[in-house]
């Protein structure tokens, strides 16, 4: 396995357990996060404050494929969120994440909800 591909699987880790700090080190303070079609974060400090807002309950990945190249990683899968009323959403998504120096640069995240 390559090594962006163990960074996502760490980060990702990290989320499910509730620890967006954990999280956030493997993100560049520059980051830049693209929910395509909807919002898009500018750098560390926005992407915690959506993460608080959103993560009512740590996310749940279901990803059934990881795919590397140079300085990319596309994760496909699903992923569970607990809304605000606390009902559990279970959307589609393909996430195509941009490394740089071993983290986290940019996201662009489609997501498709039921």
């Amino acid at each position: 396995m390559d090594d962006n591909k163990a960074i996502l699987e760490k980060a990702n880790a990290a989320i499910t357990k509730g620890d967006n700090e954990g999280f956030l080190e493997h993100c560049t303070d520059d980051t830049v996060w693209t929910f395509v079609g909807d919002i898009t974060l500018r750098g560390k400090e926005a992407v915690r404050q959506w993460m608080a807002e959103n993560y009512i309950e740590p996310p749940q990945f279901d990803v059934q494929d990881l795919i590397s190249g140079e300085d990319h990683v596309i994760a496909m899968g699903s992923i569970t969120m607990t809304d605000k009323d606390g009902k559990a959403i279970t959307s589609s998504y393909c996430d195509v994440w941009r490394f740089r120096d071993g983290k986290m640069a940019e996201l662009k995240a489609y997501v498709v909800a039921p």
